[in-house]
């Protein structure tokens, strides 16, 4: 029996007490006797069926208080476990950003570091071999000076164990540039002594077979398809023989440049060593920033991962709220139902009767 069918009974059973006060009135005293015997009879079941009501709705709200704690567990674990399963995959991404980031700051450092390799014709000039040997040692004063250590090497051997006197590691192209600094000096100090125009001659012509022979072993040697530049140096340990060589022998230098044979003298040396530096600089930049390029791409890769599961855990926060607006809802229900059950008044008993 329901709470509406018990409110209509009661509101019966008091209908009816009254209409049988108001049609038995005018009755014998003994019809009187019997009314308040049917009376008491009546506030009986009244009181039973007030009983009984009142027991349903205890059931009733126990039974709605467990329901609603069985729903509030459920939910605190499904919540509880949600966020468990997301913080858990939050710090995993975390811990690969920061390896991304280390890794960003190592390709960093390697930039700073290959920055830091600035060397001055100052600090070149320097060095006593440098500025008053020949051959080998002033070539390794200026490669040592210019370039990065990993850039070069000295006695390197190539094609069919040739042994150059240096080599530098370009990347390719243009690829390794040999570099030879065995001049013969012995026919420039022979120009340089000679008295009168025709020892002068003779020595010149001497000076310019004796470069052209030099470069064409240059050429021969040093010069590998597929394993080095197409282009030699060729060493001139002194400005003034370079300046003798193009100021006075055109034509030998016109053949330097046919058997790809070129000939630098300390300064323009230095300065190609720079350029070349340079170029090194550039493609190891390069490359680091290719590293850089590609862990940034990882990087956004891991933070678009985390946002989708911030997003994630933002979903369930909203389930959460849902639910507790439902659950919310629900009290506000029972609270109003609650409420109108109280407010039901119902009648007195016999003893609130007039006797007849």
């Amino acid at each position: 029996m329901d709470t509406v069918t018990l409110l209509a009974l009661a509101l019966a059973g008091a209908a009816l007490l009254t209409a049988l006060v108001v049609a038995l009135r005018p009755r014998r005293d003994e019809g009187a006797a019997a009314l308040a015997a049917r009376l008491d009879q009546l506030a009986a079941q009244q009181s039973a069926a007030q009983s009984a009501l009142g027991e349903q709705l205890r059931r009733q709200e126990r039974a709605l208080t467990d329901a609603m704690a069985a729903r509030m567990e459920t939910l605190d674990a499904k919540l509880n476990a949600g966020l468990l399963a997301t913080t858990k995959e939050t710090q995993g991404a975390l811990g690969e950003v920061r390896k991304q980031l280390a890794v960003i700051d190592a390709a960093q450092k390697n930039i700073a570091d290959l920055s830091s390799h600035v060397v001055s014709l100052q600090g070149m000039l320097s060095n006593k071999q440098a500025r008053g040997a020949f051959g080998e040692v002033q070539l390794r004063d200026l490669v040592e000076a210019v370039m990065p250590p990993d850039a070069y090497n000295f006695q390197a051997t190539i094609g069919e164990n040739k042994r150059v006197d240096c080599l530098i590691r370009m990347p390719n192209p243009p690829g390794p540039v040999p570099v030879d600094s065995k001049f013969p000096l012995e026919a420039y100090n022979a120009l340089q002594a000679a008295e009168g125009d025709a020892q002068r001659v003779a020595a010149g012509r001497a000076f310019a077979q004796s470069v052209r022979t030099h470069i064409k072993d240059i050429a021969t040697k040093y010069i590998v398809p597929g394993e080095t530049c197409e282009y030699a140096l060729m060493f001139l340990p002194s400005e003034a023989i370079y300046a003798e060589l193009h100021a006075r022998h055109p034509e030998v230098v016109a053949d330097c440049q046919r058997v790809r044979v070129l000939p630098v003298s300390p300064t323009t040396l230095w300065a190609m060593l720079t350029t070349m530096r340079a170029v090194l600089k550039d493609v190891r930049m390069r490359e680091q920033a290719g590293v850089i390029q590609k862990e940034v791409r990882t990087l956004m890769q891991n933070v678009t991962r985390l946002d989708d599961r911030v997003g994630k855990l933002q979903s369930h926060f909203d389930q959460a709220i849902g639910d507790v607006r439902e659950i919310r809802i629900s009290t506000g229900k029972i609270v109003d139902h609650g409420g109108r059950i109280a407010a039901v008044e119902l009648e007195e008993p016999a003893e609130a009767l007039p006797k007849a």
